[in-house]
């Protein structure tokens, strides 16, 4: 009996072991299959911040390459300069609140996430860091392209004002050319008349003797530019000079017809003495 007994507890004893092994092998799997989701789930999460990290990297490359140029554009020349520097500028600022939402992003990232390195905190305030640096450097390319600016206008506004001398200049060089020209023209004019004794009397040339009295009637008379017109033909055989001229100064002979012909050999000296020349004539 005791056989028995000791043989049942036996046979108990070994459909014990042979259910608990298996309660102890599905725990310890569903630890393992816990533990193989974390650290997916951290896997997954690292990779999404990663890849957030690798979109603002590239946002910095690129607002860089803009800056460059824009500052090669805004000491270059060409007639589309200002709409280069002008999209190369909105491009900047695009990238730069892209890159600012961002890192804003990789923060929610971290704050959520299930790994809590201290590293990765530290890159992302870095690149916060980095951030604010080069948006000092895009306020410094801002405040460059202003004085730039107000340079271009200052020297428009120069140049117009130089036109506007200039011209001002060209003008009153006109008006004083006009009144040179025109006192040089006045000074070179004189006036000449021939005819006969009745005629200058008509016309209060010469009467009793005497020339050039007052009242005489000017508009009888032809005017010349003493440097030009230095011969004057008087169609006549007798001719008498009437008003005074230094006789050095011309010659009175007849020409092939037998009339006369006045030529006037020294202008300046020959007209000194009157701008006006009466000549009576037969």
């Amino acid at each position: 009996m005791r056989k028995l007994m000791l043989m049942g507890l036996c046979m108990a004893a070994m459909v014990a072991c042979k259910q608990e092994k298996p309660k102890t092998d599905f725990a310890l799997e569903q630890q393992r299959d816990s533990l193989n989701q974390i650290i997916s789930q951290k896997d997954n999460e690292i990779e999404d911040m990663m890849a957030t990290m690798n979109e603002i990297e590239v946002g910095f490359r690129e607002i860089s390459e803009a800056e460059n140029r824009v500052s090669i554009a805004k000491d270059g020349e060409g007639a589309n300069k200002q709409q280069r520097i002008r999209e190369n500028m909105q491009f900047i600022q695009q990238t730069m609140k892209q890159n600012r939402d961002l890192i804003n992003k990789l923060r929610r990232q971290l704050r959520e996430s299930t790994f809590k390195g201290e590293s990765l905190k530290q890159t992302i305030e870095n690149l916060a860091q980095q951030l604010e640096e080069k948006n000092q450097q895009i306020q410094q390319l801002r405040a460059e392209l202003d004085a730039k600016d107000i340079h271009i206008s200052e020297l428009d506004e120069n140049i117009a004002n130089l036109n506007t001398d200039v011209s001002n200049l060209t003008a009153e060089n006109s008006r004083k050319t006009e009144t040179i020209n025109a006192q040089d023209k006045e000074l070179n004019t004189a006036w000449f008349v021939f005819g006969t004794k009745n005629e200058l009397k008509e016309q209060n040339i010469y009467s009793d003797g005497k020339v050039l009295q007052q009242n005489f009637n000017k508009d009888y008379f032809t005017k010349i530019d003493i440097r030009i017109d230095k011969e004057i033909k008087l169609y006549s055989r007798n001719a008498k000079m009437l008003t005074a001229h230094p006789s050095s100064s011309y010659t009175l002979q007849r020409d092939a017809n037998k009339q006369y012909v006045l030529r006037i050999t020294n202008p300046q000296q020959f007209w000194s003495t009157s701008k006006y020349l009466v000549i009576l004539v037969k």
